[in-house]
């Protein structure tokens, strides 16, 4: 594995980073369109995808290598996310599942800003056990009638087109799910308003609700049955990549408290000084290369064509854990002043918080491990 950056890569994060700090402003109430279509224009959206449908191509590595700039350069955790969300749980299943037509009905609208993206898996009764959920999809002349409630669904709000996953066949369980194309203003799908979170303000999140809701068969992605492959390949991606904008923010965040530990001074001197601070500072670079280096070997992985299954679910827990916790190390090394809202530094903790659910809590990443390992029950 060789992580040794070419000009043009380093540019790329460059240009991501500058673009992120003059455009993106700072912490969003909630979610902001505008800035949405300052990321469209800038081309995030597009990043992996192939040009046929809009897209510029980047591989793998420049993709991660982009969204880091961009986590470094915006504190709006919640806006990235909600990119990150469309990119890997829409627009990939999309591109590398969807049919001819689907990819050219969907995916250049995706990438241009013109729709917006949902990928409605989680319900209130299923959320880690994925594959119990109870919206089922019953066979209709020419498509499906759908009925069922999806929870907690990232860009729902806001979205024009969303994948669906349904129960087509309870008694084949995970083998009876399929994913289908809805698309805003069907007869019977109704789109909840957003709720309020204790984070990750910038992207809205709320319910899908379908009533005899009909989907024509052209807008089933992948066969019918094969929901579950459908999923696991959008959390494989999403898992090896959503968190890159993370490890952008572990780097900002490290600067911050680097240059705080240097200014502050307390009993005569700069707080840094004081091998608490310094140690606490010094356990947030170990976190952050760590971070940097399990999500870069899973980049790898998937540019090579392997499975990543497991490298995916290290990388997720692992960032998702170490942002937590240099969130509240932060807040520590700036003392009172990092309690305020005002001071944006407690903002990144209660976005972090978010990370050890979404995609997957912490304790489902461990169950994949395990899993992988040859131990434990079901993934």
């Amino acid at each position: 594995m060789d992580f040794s950056w070419n000009n043009e890569q380093r540019a790329v994060r460059e240009a991501a980073l500058d673009f992120a700090r003059k455009e993106l402003g700072g912490i969003s109430a909630d979610f902001s369109r505008e800035r949405w279509r300052k990321c469209v224009r800038f081309g995030v959206l597009g990043l992996p995808f192939p040009a046929a449908h809009g897209g510029t191509g980047q591989d793998i590595f420049t993709t991660v290598l982009t969204m880091e700039g961009l986590g470094a350069g915006c504190r709006d955790n919640g806006l990235l996310f909600a990119l990150n969300a469309q990119m890997w749980s829409v627009q990939q299943p999309l591109a590398t599942l969807g049919s001819s037509v689907q990819k050219e009905k969907y995916l250049p609208r995706l990438i241009t800003g013109e729709i917006i993206g949902a990928h409605g898996m989680t319900e209130p009764q299923s959320g880690s056990d994925a594959y119990g959920l109870r919206t089922t999809a019953e066979k209709a002349p020419g498509g499906y009638i759908l009925n069922g409630c999806k929870t907690l669904i990232t860009n729902a709000p806001v979205a024009d087109l969303a994948i669906v996953f349904a129960n087509t066949n309870p008694q084949r369980g995970m083998w009876g799910l399929t994913a289908l194309l809805v698309e805003r203003g069907a007869p019977g799908f109704e789109l909840g308003a957003p709720v309020e979170k204790m984070g990750l303000h910038g992207a809205a999140m709320g319910e899908m609700r379908l009533e005899n809701c009909f989907v024509p068969e052209e807008n089933r992605l992948g066969g019918e049955g094969a929901g579950a492959r459908v999923f696991e390949s959008s959390m494989e991606w999403e898992r090896s990549c959503i968190l890159a904008c993370q490890v952008g923010a572990m780097e900002r965040q490290l600067e911050e408290c680097v240059q705080r530990a240097r200014e502050r001074r307390r009993f005569g001197q700069p707080i840094g000084n004081f091998q608490s601070v310094s140690h606490r500072i010094a356990d947030m670079k170990v976190r952050l290369e760590t971070a940097r280096l399990l999500l870069y070997q899973t980049a790898w992985r998937k540019h090579q064509g392997l499975s990543a299954v497991m490298e995916a679910a290290i990388a997720k827990l692992y960032l998702s854990e170490a942002f937590a916790t240099s969130g509240l190390d932060a807040i520590r090394t700036f003392g009172g002043e990092g309690y305020l809202t005002g001071c944006g530094v407690e903002q990144d903790l209660r976005d972090a918080i978010g990370g050890l659910l979404y995609s997957g809590t912490s304790d489902i990443q461990r169950n994949i491990i395990a899993h992988r390992l040859g131990l434990g029950g079901k993934a």
